[in-house]
Formats: C-alpha cells, sequence, structure tokens
C-alpha cells in the first residue's frame, strides 16, 4: 500500500494561502475522520504550522489523487488553487521527508527544536482520532527514535541561530541563574516577544515590559506573566534590570548614556548587561564606555550567529547520513511486512487444499478404502494442488524469456537440490 506525504510549507506557498489550509488544532479530530472515511486512504495523520501544512497517509495503489482532492474540498478550494504549491513524496522519499522534518532540516530556521514537538502533537492527534495503523505508527515511532538520534549524535541544536535566541543565550551566559536576574524587555515586535518565550523557557525570575503603545505592552505582558510600562518610566525603573533588551522601530535612542549611568548608581554598581537588537539603535552609542555595563549590538551578535549557522550546516550534513541509512531500514521493514502478506496468502491457500483433500481422505476411508491407497492419494494430490500453479508460472517465463523469475524461483528452492532420497538398508 502506497505510503505518501503531501502538503505545502513557507518554501512553496505564501503565508496568506497558508492561513487558508491551516488545521484548527481543535478540529483535527474531525478533519482526521473525514479523510479516513475517503476511498482508499487507510491511514492518516495531519501535522499543521505555521510553515507548513502536510498529510501523511497510506492508500491503496491509484488513490495517490485522493488526498489532494480531500484537502481541496475540505477548505471550500478550486482545484487550481493549491495544485502549484503543493508538493508530494512516494515510499521512501516520504519517510525521508517526515525525518528530515521532525529534526529542523527542513525548517525556516535549520536544526530549531519546535517542529519535534509538533510532530509528536499531529502523532498524538491521528492516534487519538483512531487514523493510525501499523505502517504509519511505526514510521512515526521511528521518526521520533531518529530525531532523537540526530540531537544526540549531532551539534544541530547546539547552537542560537535566531538574533532573540542569541540574546538569551548570551544573557545565560553572564547570569548563571536567570531565576535570580530582572530582566527589562523594550518594545513589543516579534523579536521581543520571540525573547519574552526564550526568557521563560530559561525560568527568568521578573520581567518588564516597556513600549511606546502601553496597551501593547500590556497584552505582551499578560501573556508572559510580566509587568508592562511605558516607555517613559524607563529612566526611573530602569535600575531594576539585570539585563535591558532592546528591539523597537524608534528612530532615535530609546535608553541614554545619561540613564544607564544614573541606574548603576542606584544599583551599587551591580553590572548590568544590555543587549540593543534594533537598527537603528535603542540604547545610545556612548554607553558602552560606562564601568560596569555590557553592552551588545544585533552587529556583536550576528558573527555568533553566523558561527552557529555554519556549526548547525556542518551538522545537518551528518543528520542526512544518520537519515539516510535509517529510511533504508524503515524501508526494509515494509518490504518484510509486504512478504509476510504474501507468505500468509500462500498458506492459507496451501491450508485450504490440505482441509479439503483431508475431506476426500477421510470419505474414502469410510468407504472401506485401504489406508495405504488413502495416504498415496492424499500425499500426490496435495504435491500436485501445492507445485501446478508455480510450475505453471514457470514453464511459462521460460517461454517469455523471463529470466528473473527464473533466478528468483533457483534462489527461492535452492534447497531442494539437497534433498535427497532415502537410502536404503
Amino acid at each position: 500500500m502506497p505510503l505518501i506525504a503531501l502538503g505545502l510549507n513557507h518554501q512553496t506557498a505564501p503565508v496568506a494561502l497558508r492561513e487558508r489550509v491551516a488545521f484548527d488544532q481543535g478540529a483535527l479530530g474531525a478533519a482526521l475522520g473525514t479523510l479516513r472515511g475517503v476511498d482508499g486512504v487507510q491511514e492518516a495523520a495531519i501535522l499543521s504550522t505555521c510553515n507548513r501544512i502536510e498529510v501523511y497517509a497510506n492508500v491503496r495503489e491509484g488513490c495517490e489523487a485522493s488526498i489532494a482532492e480531500w484537502l481541496h474540498r475540505h477548505h471550500g478550494l478550486t482545484a487550481p488553487i493549491l495544485d502549484e504549491f503543493l508538493y508530494r513524496h512516494d515510499g521512501s522519499a516520504a519517510v525521508r521527508h517526515l525525518f528530515r522534518v521532525a529534526t529542523g532540516l527542513d525548517s525556516l530556521v535549520l536544526g530549531e527544536p519546535q517542529i519535534l514537538g509538533q510532530v509528536k502533537a499531529a502523532y498524538q492527534a491521528a492516534r487519538t482520532a483512531g487514523a493510525l495503523e501499523t505502517a504509519l505508527e511505526r514510521l512515526f515511532q521511528n521518526t521520533f527514535a531518529v530525531a532523537k538520534r540526530v540531537r544526540t549524535d549531532t551539534r544541530i541544536g547546539a547552537n542560537p541561530v535566531s538574533v532573540a535566541f542569541a540574546a538569551v543565550r548570551l544573557a545565560h551566559q553572564v547570569f548563571a541563574s536567570l531565576s535570580e536576574s530582572t530582566v527589562l524587555l523594550v518594545g513589543a515586535g516579534d523579536t521581543i516577544e520571540l525573547t519574552a518565550r526564550h526568557l521563560v523557557e530559561s525560568g527568568v525570575r521578573r520581567m518588564l515590559v516597556a513600549n511606546r503603545t502601553l496597551q501593547n505592552a500590556e497584552t505582551l505582558a499578560l501573556r508572559f506573566g510580566a509587568q508592562a510600562m511605558p516607555l517613559s518610566e524607563i529612566p526611573q525603573r530602569l535600575a531594576e534590570a539585570d539585563v535591558v533588551i532592546a528591539s523597537t522601530a524608534s528612530r532615535d535612542p530609546i535608553i541614554t548614556r545619561a540613564d544607564v549611568a544614573a541606574a548603576i548608581r542606584k544599583r551599587r554598581r551591580k553590572p548590568m548587561l544590555i543587549l540593543d537588537l534594533a537598527v537603528p539603535r535603542d540604547v545610545e552609542a556612548s554607553t558602552v564606555e560606562l564601568d560596569d555595563v555590557f553592552l551588545y549590538t544585533v552587529d556583536d551578535l550576528a558573527g555568533v550567529i553566523e558561527d552557529n549557522m555554519r556549526s548547525r550546516r556542518e551538522a545537518a550534513r551528518e543528520a542526512e547520513a544518520i537519515i539516510d541509512l535509517q529510511v533504508g531500514h524503515f524501508m526494509d521493514w515494509c518490504r518484510g511486512i509486504d512478504c509476510q502478506g504474501t507468505v500468509r496468502a500462500i498458506r492459507a491457500a496451501a491450508e485450504h487444499e490440505r482441509d479439503a483433500l483431508l475431506a476426500r481422505a477421510r470419505h474414502m476411508i469410510e468407504l472401506g478404502k485401504s489406508p495405504n491407497e488413502v495416504l498415496a492419494f492424499l500425499a500426490n494430490t496435495l504435491t500436485n494442488k501445492i507445485l501446478h500453479s508455480p510450475s505453471a508460472n514457470l514453464r511459462h517465463a521460460a517461454l517469455r524469456g523471463d529470466t528473473d523469475l527464473l533466478r528468483a524461483a533457483e534462489r527461492l528452492f535452492a534447497h531442494a537440490e539437497d534433498v535427497r532420497e532415502p537410502r536404503s538398508e
């Protein structure tokens, strides 16, 4: 049964289209239910994030197009809208794609770790909805194992590659434990929001959010358990901050050298780390000359980020080698599953013939036939029944010149030449 991965992501589709086909996490179970109801779909899972919407499914041969048709219907779209943006992977390519997605190799930020949690959530939703069977269940379990191995055996996620994360990592290096520190965030845009998220994950003790529009500061503060204030309060409260992280769109500095000098005096020379992530700068440049102040700009972090990206790209090559190996192992397992089905079918057919002939043999005994005659009938007839189809197929293969089948039969029955007639005593 074909395994396919179908979807679109940040590389193939604009955000406006991704928004239209994104799945509400609360309604994912219902969506999986309708997807499982599509003719030919045996099992399925849906991964829906801000950067990608993907369907992983096992479908009956010839029904691969049904997934795309369902995706259009589910979102009320006409077919041409999605066709040019969709990508599709089959078989081993689908397996490799999921492995790469889960390890962050297909992410907007190379090696980012959040995607693995999103893949796990997609798996759990599919499992809860009863949409998984043997193949996809095994695929997702292998995916988690591969992602863990990549994280363990390579440095794909060892170093920060976003300004926000690099800033928080630097703060962590300066202050051994942020759980004892107060951080002042200046601004309320995407960079500050991402920084706040990283700070919370790092266990920061206390956060203050200052912004020109107080309502925006309050919204962000509420989300992360911080305290909001207007920019005008920064001079009076700057001394409270051990770390200042600023990123606004202001054309002029928000924090002056005089503000910082006054704050350091109030702090009794206790050091302050200032990370100015804005362009133009939010902190007056001459502030760097003050004692007990450690000021870093976005340019200072850029070199670190580029070095870290280089390290991640090197790790990515190692990760690809791990993935290639594990894709091979998974496809071997799939072929083994297919072979088991064939073996079961052959055994079932043989057992059917055996039972039918055994019933005839018993009837012959009831009619008074001698045991030797019945045994000879049973052995000869069963042998002929079992070997008839293979023998006929091999004769036809020889007439057609089908050497592949003939060689396969030789390997399959190679043990036959070792069978000898029993020696007479």
